[in-house]
């Protein structure tokens, strides 16, 4: 019996497995998606689904140490690390805090700036291409504060960000809460970002799957990859529904990816850092953009059907439990800035886990040492906001064609 012939199997079919799929097949590539649930229901499913080029400047900043450490034990802190030994989480903490200094940070910030601009705009064009209903907004992203000292402490940081292209408003309290009557009183400032915009995640990854079925590409759902063996002609994939063989395979399973990169000699330093969000019904009064209650670091993000809140950092492993201290911090910190911090309904009460680089920034390339396996994992908190700019640099490194944006700061090889 013969095996399954692919030219490019895409492993993972969150936002970037997908994404890097669809600019593939544009890119003249066949392409067959493996999913090992269902097609971008997993981390990329119910994130706050904002679309940041703000978020350039990367956690890993001098003075986050200390402020990590006076939250990580904490339970209902915006960062959480339940108490356990394990030496690859305290390794990867090693290497973070090794980073949070000046000139790495500017280094990440760089990086991450040349995907999420290129997304941004990318992605524009994407909504129009494949029409994609999404409830796609371009209308700016607020971070809002009470807490006089922090609204100070980031307008300081904003004469660097507006260095890196970055642009910013500032708006006092009083004037903020009367542009919005979502907002309770006494806010000492907001900080706008009008570069930034939203969209709804799920249905973003239901329409990058339309469009690439619409365009030939298969995707198989409920098919787990257990083995890559790759050799001089391609690779051999053993899944949970047989064998298959491809040109070319490219790893995208988020959080996951480690398991999978290991079966090609690669130790890929991603840690799954757990996060939370609640869906409501939209209430009578919601915030009239996306925002951030800085104070809290808590994302609010409106559509037409709904609202969500959403955030924090958990280090539990793969823990599969719905931790309700996590989700009733969410519900304090809304219910603490807007009049109506919840719609009529709870539509899904939600936990994902972010693939976290200790250098915050994914790696997006050729495996070392194996011409036909290629990664694009490791995009934290990013993954939709990246998601359109990392597809094209895939489909244009692994169709030799020149890239978009400058690949070298996204390079597995620097974890080899």
């Amino acid at each position: 019996m013969s095996i399954p012939q692919d030219d490019v199997v895409v492993v993972g079919g969150g936002a970037i497995g997908l994404a890097c799929a669809l600019a593939l097949v544009e890119a003249g590539r066949g392409v067959r998606v493996l999913e090992a649930g269902s097609a971008g229901a997993a981390t990329s499913h119910g994130n706050c689904g904002t679309i940041t080029p703000s978020h350039a400047p990367p956690l890993a900043a001098p003075g986050m140490p200390w402020q990590a450490l006076r939250w990580m034990f904490t339970p209902d802190a915006p960062l959480y690390v339940p108490p356990r030994l394990d030496p690859a989480l305290w390794g990867w903490f090693a290497r973070f805090v090794a980073r949070c200094n000046s000139r790495d940070w500017r280094r990440s910030t760089l990086g991450r700036a040349a995907l999420l601009n290129d997304s941004a705009q990318r992605l524009h064009e994407w909504i129009a291409r494949y029409d994609l209903d999404c409830e796609y907004h371009q209308d700016g992203l607020d971070y809002v504060f009470r807490d006089e000292r922090n609204y100070r402490h980031y307008l300081r940081e904003c004469e660097t960000l507006e260095a890196l292209g970055v642009r910013t408003q500032a708006i006092d309290g009083a004037t903020y809460a009367a542009e919005d009557p979502a907002f309770r009183d006494g806010l000492a400032g907001a900080i706008r970002f009008p570069g930034d915009g939203h969209l709804r995640p799920d249905r973003y990854t239901a329409g990058l799957a339309r469009a690439l079925r619409e365009r030939g590409a298969e995707i198989d759902e409920q098919v787990r990859v257990d083995a890559l063996d790759p050799d001089a002609r391609g690779v051999r994939i053993t899944t949970s529904q047989g064998v298959r063989q491809a040109r070319d395979v490219l790893i995208a399973t988020g959080p996951w990816s480690p398991k999978l990169a290991a079966m090609v000699g690669l130790r890929l330093p991603v840690q799954a850092g757990k996060g939370y969000s609640i869906t409501y019904s939209r209430p009578a009064v919601a915030p009239k953009r996306p925002v951030v209650l800085k104070d809290r670091w808590v994302f609010v993000t409106p559509w037409e059907s709904g609202l969500r809140v959403g955030s924090t950092m958990e280090f539990s492993g793969y823990d599969t439990r719905l931790n309700d201290t996590r989700l009733a911090a969410l519900e304090r910190a809304a219910a603490e800035y807007l009049h109506e911090p919840a719609g009529a309904q709870v539509q899904e009460r939600w936990y994902g886990w972010r693939p976290m680089t200790f250098d915050d920034l994914p790696a997006l390339g050729r495996v070392p040492r194996h011409d036909h396996v290629w990664l694009a994992a490791g995009h934290g908190m990013l993954g939709i906001s990246m998601s359109s700019a990392s597809g094209q640099l895939m489909a244009d490194l692994m169709t030799g064609r020149t890239p978009a944006i400058d690949p070298q700061p996204y390079r597995p090889e620097r974890f080899a």
